[in-house]
């Protein structure tokens, strides 16, 4: 049981990375998975999140086999 998290854009590239796993457990929010996976790292304040590619608030739970990401603001011209 676990929750695929995504990571775009400067997000991406500040964390290295662009994907992790995490286990699911009772209780997980967005906000509680950036927690969990990034130990004493604060979640920027501009960064949005989705679970299953809609918008989501970090108090939004989180199920066994969703997908969360984790982006900066888009702007265009």
């Amino acid at each position: 049981m676990s929750i695929t998290v995504r990571y775009f854009a400067s997000l991406k590239e500040n964390l290295g990375r662009g994907e992790d796993e995490i286990d699911y457990a009772e209780g997980l929010t967005v906000k509680i998975a950036w927690d969990t996976l990034h130990q004493g790292r604060p979640l920027p304040s501009n960064v949005l999140a989705a679970v299953n590619m809609e918008y989501a608030r970090l108090d939004t739970a989180v199920k066994d086999g969703d997908e969360l990401a984790f982006f900066p603001p888009v702007t265009g011209g």
